[in-house]
């Protein structure tokens, strides 16, 4: 029997976490890509790609956290645990790249002036990179409660 990791999966902590990350990777998407040209740069066009992947992997995993707490209490396994770390750790790193690129580009038009970027459409990629950032922060917190969970299998 392994012990209960908070925040590992099958967890309501775990739940909450993948909960976060989806409303996040969501609202990151969402302020980059409504009524908004974000294909002119490269950054953004990223950014929605690995914000896209991290939704279904969430909601997958939220909805494996929702069985599990709600239902049925699910043995862990390690296959299937190795595969959910190497996928956090996959996508969190993905998405700190993706943040970190929207934030500089974000930055950089800012500093060349208004004729680049005006005031409304920079402050909504800034909004959707502090959006990336926290899916960023959740999912390698997620990553780091199931590799702590590993060992113990």
């Amino acid at each position: 029997m392994t012990e209960r990791v908070p925040g590992a999966i099958g967890t309501s902590a775990s739940l909450a976490l993948r909960l976060g990350q989806t409303i996040f990777s969501i609202a990151s998407l969402l302020f980059m890509c409504l009524g908004i040209d974000f294909y002119s740069y490269t950054a953004f066009c990223y950014l929605v790609i690995v914000m896209g992947l991290m939704i279904p992997w969430s909601v997958t995993l939220m909805l494996v956290d929702i069985y599990s707490v709600f239902i049925k209490n699910l043995p862990h396994q390690s296959k299937v645990l190795s595969a959910i770390i190497i996928g956090d750790w996959v996508l969190s790193f993905l998405a700190l790249a993706a943040a970190s690129s929207t934030a500089s580009v974000t930055d950089l038009l800012i500093e060349v002036g208004n004729s680049y970027c005006p005031d409304k459409l920079c402050s909504r990629y800034q909004l959707s990179a502090a959006m990336a950032f926290l899916t960023w922060f959740l999912s390698f917190v997620s990553f780091l409660f199931n590799l702590w969970l590993f060992p113990s299998l």
